[in-house]
């Protein structure tokens, strides 16, 4: 699958769990098929940038999202949202390494690259 790249939103937290983690899953098994991933988390889904916040997620029968994080992370790329991170008064500095934030310049870039598709959940 080289040359196809994806670009998954995630914009909500706990509060829409089953969306939440569907994004985070397809991230990890489209990396785990060798495709290059960035997931882009905003809205509240911001949080999971911030150590701690994803291993206190809860979904019955899904995987932790903790470790589809740590997986995306080693494999792919994860940016959050520069408006949704400053309203939540979340800097570079408390998001775990190799996140980092981005501005909506960044996502349209990053999905207006060749073979890219783009998924919002």
């Amino acid at each position: 699958m080289a040359g196809n790249a994806l670009v998954i939103k995630v914009t909500v937290g706990q509060e829409s769990a089953e969306r939440c983690s569907q994004g985070f899953t397809v991230a990890a098994t489209a990396l785990a098929s060798g495709v290059d991933v960035t997931l882009w988390l905003t809205g509240d889904a911001t949080w999971f940038g911030v150590p701690g916040k994803a291993e206190e997620f809860i979904l019955e029968h899904a995987a932790p999202l903790s470790q589809l994080r740590d997986q995306i992370l080693e494999l792919g790329k994860i940016k959050v949202c520069t408006q949704c991170a400053k309203r939540r008064g979340i800097t570079e500095e408390v998001l775990l390494p190799g996140i980092e934030i981005s501005g909506a310049s960044s996502f349209v870039a990053d999905i207006l690259g060749p073979e890219v598709k783009a998924l919002v959940y």
